[in-house]
């Protein structure tokens, strides 16, 4: 009977382990899955620079925007690669973020793209609660989607502003649209893509980490009338520090 007790244990045990190891290959395979996707985008925003710099090089404007370009493509491939060396599931904790430089910095790293975006500010200094890393790469996402899909004759503009539901970052272009059935159907589809090089995950893990933090993702479009993205997050207010009288 103690044997039996014994080997139960042990299976048990073995069974834990197993179950353990299991877990971590799967969240290791999810974010693999996550920075090749990051990886894609930053080889597509490269290229596109060097292909320019043959026509642009005397040009002091571009060579700011190429250094900056290329510094931010640095700082994000060393935290990619800090994320796969990782052995564990521990994620970076939420801090209070600022939303407009959250999108400046997305903002950043589309440089070399036409037509280029333009950042209207209309409510400064808005705090959410988030990883500042995932939040960017959401933004950045949409706003890449967003410059693909519409012609260099086109506009993207990128809006943050307050609402009565909290931060709004507001992404329209005049591209190409979509359809309702496509929105609905095909959109947030993970491993869905109408792109021949895509992966269909950005639009998937943008919505879902905008409801992890208690928000919303909402899509407009039209085809032929381009297409509008909103994100609402929560507001987040530091509650004020009661002044302590001394004694």
């Amino acid at each position: 009977m103690a044997g039996s007790q014994a080997a139960a244990h042990l299976a048990q045990q073995e069974a834990s382990e197993a179950l353990l190891v299991a877990r971590q290959f799967e969240s290791f395979n999810r974010m693999s899955t996550f920075v090749v996707h990051d990886l894609k985008n930053l080889v597509a925003q490269l290229s596109l620079m060097n292909k320019n710099a043959a026509r642009h090089k005397d040009n002091p404007e571009f060579q700011a925007d190429m250094l900056e370009t290329i510094d931010f493509s640095v700082q994000k491939m060393k935290l990619l690669l800090q994320k796969l060396s990782r052995t564990t599931n521990a994620q970076e904790r939420p801090v209070p973020l600022v939303v407009d430089e959250v999108v400046r910095q997305a903002l950043a790293l589309k440089g070399a793209f036409e037509p280029h975006p333009r950042l209207r500010l209309e409510s400064p200094g808005l705090c959410v609660l988030a990883e500042r890393e995932r939040l960017e790469r959401v933004v950045g996402h949409l706003i890449q989607n967003a410059i693909e899909a519409t012609p260099k004759s086109g506009t993207v503009d990128v809006r943050v502003a307050e609402t009565a539901a909290g931060a709004l970052v507001e992404i329209t272009d005049t591209g190409e649209g979509m359809s309702e059935e496509f929105i609905r159907e095909r959109l947030f589809k993970p491993f869905d893509s109408t792109k021949s090089a895509g992966m269909g995950i950005g639009v998937f893990e943008s919505r879902e980490y905008i409801h992890e933090l208690g928000g919303q993702l909402e899509v407009r479009s039209e085809p032929g009338k381009g297409t509008t993205f909103c994100i609402v997050l929560p507001p987040y207010r530091q509650e004020p520090q009661l002044a302590t009288k001394a004694a």
